[in-house]
Order: C-alpha cells, then structure tokens, then sequence
C-alpha cells in the first residue's frame, strides 16, 4: 500500500504509465501538468479546501501503473468519485506519440478518498 496518511489528511497522488519508457525529465514534466491540472481542478470545487492543502506543504505521491488501460480506469473512477482530477495528453513534441495519456493527478483531496482508488498501487 502507498499511502501512509490519515484518511482525513488532504493529498495529491500523481498515477505515471510505466509502459511508455519515458525518461526522468519527461516524468517530471508530465506529473507536473497533472499537478498543476488537477489541483486548479479542485480549486474550481472547493477553494477552500484546496488552499488548506497549499497551506499544509502540498503533500503527494507517485504511483505507477502499467497500462493506457490502468491509468484510464482510475481517472473515470476519480471522476466518478466526484474528486478532482486531470488526465495528461502528451503534446507529442519529444519522446511520446501526440495525444499518448502519460499520467494522471487525482486531488488534492481527503486521503481516505484517493486511497480507495489508488491505495494499492506501487510507488514509481
């Protein structure tokens, strides 16, 4: 389990495909965009909120998945769990195809809530 927060405590998780080989620089770049993505996401629900987890030292993690397949899976399901979110589409200007979904950025939101949707995955 990748989670070592109280189910109360508000974080980010950033989901990285594995699968796509791409490197340090690209990943950081990528998580960044669903960072930044996600997180005006949920200023858009709840500013408040999201101002307390700015407040707090943005904590968050990054997890992998293996597949287009995984990574599409648990953004409909943040989607449909209402939390703020944002699916990543690669530009295509490096090392990725255009339009290749490279990650995705789940909260700032309840700890708890991001769990039941990404708790079981492993760390990149």
């Amino acid at each position: 389990m990748a989670s070592t927060s109280s189910p109360e405590e508000l974080k980010q998780v950033i989901v990285i495909r594995s699968d796509l080989g791409m490197g340090k620089g690209k990943i950081a770049a990528q998580a960044s965009h669903a960072s930044i993505d996600a997180f005006l996401d949920a200023r858009r629900q709840n500013e408040k909120e999201a101002q307390k987890w700015k407040k707090e030292g943005m904590p968050k993690s990054v997890l992998k998945v293996e597949s287009e397949k995984e990574l599409v899976r648990i953004f409909q399901a943040a989607k449909d769990a209402s939390l703020p979110c944002s699916l990543i589409h690669d530009a295509g200007k490096t090392q990725i195809a255009a339009g290749s979904k490279t990650c995705v950025g789940i909260g700032p939101a309840r700890s708890g809530e991001i769990d039941k949707l990404t708790g079981e995955l492993s760390l990149l």
